[in-house]
């Protein structure tokens, strides 16, 4: 029988591509004083006493995992290769330093490809002259829509469309991430029933070609009824206070920094 494990999701980035404040914006949540809508782009750490695990390595993966305090990754787990999901993983070069073994990568096919060709130093042998942690070291490790573990954690790569892009998502115990997402396929429904908290990208009020709205997102809300719903890539067109005012009891935007319990 598998030990089970209980920690925290904790929401590294919360925001778009873009980020919140967007540059040059000067609309009223990009001139907020309030931290909920300052919104860095889209990640999670999953924190237990096994190790810390990432979803994705947003282009501020080093100031979140500073704000978090979070000193040392064991493992990322990749939802897809849009820069704002990849373009921090040069800042796990120190990790794999501290371990003294390679960090685990677990991801698709594709995303194994892009990463490669985008950052070709890190998967080449390095240079004798260069110092130990000047690269990062890392192994891939091929996953798909199944179920498979991670530091001993359970873990269920979740199907999921992005427009057109097949994507993953990850429901660890009780908890389900789902970020850029505008489809659900069929055969995903089911890994979806059972949880305490979803986490699911809504974009903004409006549609959007790639991404759930927020009428969208609170469809899946009413067919997968879970006890609470944070919603997460989040733009600069939904101000913190004013939606959660218009939302149902039980969901609510999410925000960097947000803690959410799981168990297995």
């Amino acid at each position: 029988m598998a030990e089970h494990v209980s920690g925290e999701l904790v929401l590294l980035g919360t925001g778009t591509s873009h980020g919140v404040p967007v540059i040059g914006c000067q609309c009223p949540v990009c001139q907020s004083g309030d931290p909920r809508n300052n919104r860095t782009r889209t990640g999670v750490a999953i924190q237990s006493p096994r190790g810390t695990i990432l979803i994705d390595t947003s282009p501020e993966l080093r100031i979140q995992l500073l704000r978090e305090k979070i000193s040392l990754v064991h493992a990322v787990l990749y939802t897809h290769s849009h820069a704002d999901h990849i373009f921090g993983m040069d800042d796990l070069r120190l990790f794999g330093y501290h371990l003294g073994h390679a960090v685990p990568l677990y991801c698709e096919e594709p995303v194994e490809e892009h990463l490669r060709r985008a950052f070709p130093y890190a998967f080449q042998p390095p240079h004798p002259e260069l110092h130990h942690g000047a690269v990062p070291q890392l192994e891939f490790h091929r996953i798909g829509e199944e179920r498979f573990d991670v530091l001993g954690i359970p873990v269920r790569a979740l199907r999921l469309l992005h427009g057109r892009l097949p994507v993953l998502g990850f429901r660890i115990g009780n908890v389900a991430f789902c970020t850029d997402v505008s489809e659900i396929p069929e055969q995903t429904w089911e890994h979806l029933e059972g949880l305490d908290t979803l986490v699911i990208d809504a974009l903004r009020e409006k549609a959007h070609a790639t991404h759930f709205g927020i009428a969208e997102a609170l469809e899946v809300v009413r067919k997968v009824r879970p006890r609470q719903t944070f919603f997460t890539h989040v733009s600069h067109h939904l101000d913190y206070e004013a939606t959660n005012r218009g939302l149902p009891d039980g969901v609510q935007l999410s925000y960097d920094g947000l803690r959410i319990p799981f168990a297995t």
